[in-house]
């Protein structure tokens, strides 16, 4: 699979959800300052960049990390199609897999540990999406609300 992941700052978490990623055989593109010379590191860009890679199918899902994860959220979730959901633990993860089936895997820099991280990238990568009728309503939903705008 191929993972878009981006941050606006290189920590050893993000390291460390770097190396999981590549042990698990994922391909990585790299955005902000987890790339070599992408001049726009800041957390808008970085992430906006990673959730395009993914409506553009240039990668199957994206991660992106900031301070707190909300600004990450919010910037990822401004692209259409996009469903970023900010995961502190394994349980959230799962129910975003399940019924927000959510593509880009949101992560704080600040309370995120590497532990919890390789829980949350476990359920992440583990949980399909729920194909059940009345959650296939729900994105369904989700989708007529990004079309209204």
């Amino acid at each position: 699979m191929k993972i878009a992941i981006g941050s606006d700052e290189r920590t050893n978490l993000t390291d460390r959800v770097l190396a999981e990623l590549k042990q698990r055989g994922h391909e990585v593109i790299l955005f902000g300052s987890l790339a070599e010379n992408d001049p726009e590191i800041d957390w808008p860009v970085s992430c906006s960049k990673v959730a395009s890679a993914v409506v553009t199918q240039k990668a199957d899902e994206g991660i992106v990390f900031c301070w707190t994860g909300t600004g990450a959220s919010i910037a990822a979730n401004k692209v259409s199609g996009i469903r970023a959901a900010l995961c502190h633990d394994a349980e959230t993860a799962r129910g975003a897999r399940i019924w927000n089936h959510a593509n880009v895997l949101v992560l704080s820099l600040r309370a995120t540990t590497e532990a919890i991280a390789k829980e949350i990238l476990d359920t992440w990568f583990s949980t399909p999406f729920s194909e059940d009728e009345w959650n296939l309503l729900q994105i369904k939903r989700i989708k007529q609300l990004e079309e209204k705008v």
